[in-house]
């Protein structure tokens, strides 16, 4: 067995060499893709881009990944990204000083609470009431889009504020401060699953719910916890993306960013139906829908046709992964042995006479 071979058998195999595969096919068009410089003491680069505009997505797909690992779906995480901008920016708008630190750590500390209490709002439907999780996640993404909306008055609020725009837009020691944010949770989402029972107890509930609440295993409070910590990675991001561009606009913040955010999961190697969850998996997978998308604009496809090439791609990644269609594209079927046959002689054949 060759060393790629062993290499393939694990489990992030293929995402990280997709992942290289699409940051390399940049060379092709961008010969300076890779080069990194600092300029005026920050950081600039294509790479550090990727990494800056994909921590939203990365946070969204934390959450998300939780909410799988129960076996549930949350499709309101992209109305969750709108209703916290739209909140943090209205509040920010209202304010005689839109560049008070006070103020603007009070609407962010109104957003993120909005954006708890939204998440138990999921948590209780799924696991209080015991709707089926794609009903009630659906339930907030429209009415949450609405409220959005509501906050905003159906207009783009665009503010002037340099403390909040540090939180999408600003750097820290070089580095972009979503990039840096997006790390903490990362590390705190490893610490919490992967150093205590939190990440068996995620998966034994999403692998048999039932099974864990006989164990003595609280399955209602473990789901409840991944729909509040979703919605809070989802009102972090909504903060990001709203402070970077100084505005919120209430109809097409977050906009699909749950179907990406789904996609970054399965293509990280959690499976939908629920159980074992991949925090590394997640997260290339969210480097590589923003990697696809920074390719796409890069080689200059058409705004119209951006949406197909990406979903293309994606499911040419989402089948490169798949062992079954590995086994039957790249090594082909295996040949069954052929049926061994009696051997002939053309010499005459000795019959016995008994005497």
């Amino acid at each position: 067995m060759t060393t790629i071979t062993r290499l393939a058998k694990y489990r992030l195999f293929w995402p990280v060499a997709i992942l290289v595969v699409l940051l390399l096919s940049n060379l092709i068009f961008t010969p300076s893709f890779f080069k990194i410089e600092v300029r005026d003491g920050h950081l600039y680069g294509s790479l550090i881009d990727i990494l800056r505009f994909g921590a939203p997505l990365i946070l969204v797909a934390l959450g998300m990944t939780l909410v799988i690992a129960t076996g549930g779906i949350d499709l309101s995480v992209g109305s969750v990204v709108a209703i916290c901008g739209a909140l943090a920016c209205w509040r920010i708008s209202e304010q005689g000083d839109q560049n008070s630190v006070g103020g603007v750590l009070v609407a962010v500390v109104m957003a993120l609470g909005l954006a708890l209490l939204l998440g138990l709002w999921n948590g209780f439907l799924v696991a209080g009431i015991g709707i089926q999780p794609i009903i009630a996640t659906l339930i907030l993404m429209v009415a949450g889009r609405g409220l959005a909306q509501l906050i905003t008055d159906g207009q783009i609020i665009t503010i002037n504020s340099s403390p909040y725009k540090e939180i999408g837009a600003g750097y820290l020691l070089t580095f972009p401060v979503p990039v840096l944010i997006a790390i903490v949770v990362i590390v705190v989402s490893v610490l919490l699953t992967r150093r205590t029972a939190l990440g068996m107890l995620v998966e034994s509930v999403g692998g048999n719910a039932e099974a864990s609440r006989l164990a003595g295993i609280r399955s209602r409070r473990i789901k409840l916890m991944a729909y509040v910590f979703a919605a809070l990675c989802a009102g972090i991001a909504g903060l990001m993306i709203s402070s970077n561009v100084s505005s919120a606009d209430g109809n097409n913040a977050g906009l699909w960013y749950e179907l990406d955010a789904i996609l970054a999961v399965v293509i990280g190697g959690t499976l939908l139906t629920g159980g074992r969850f991949s925090i590394g998996g997640t997260v290339i997978g969210a480097l590589i829908i923003q990697t696809l998308t920074t390719t796409i604009y890069t080689i200059g496809v058409p705004p119209e046709t951006t949406l197909l090439v990406k979903a293309l791609v994606v499911t040419i990644v989402c089948l490169v992964q798949s062992p079954s269609f590995r086994e039957k594209v790249f090594k082909g079927r295996r040949q069954r042995p052929p049926t061994p046959t009696a051997p002939t002689s053309d010499a005459p054949t000795k019959v016995e006479v008994p005497a």
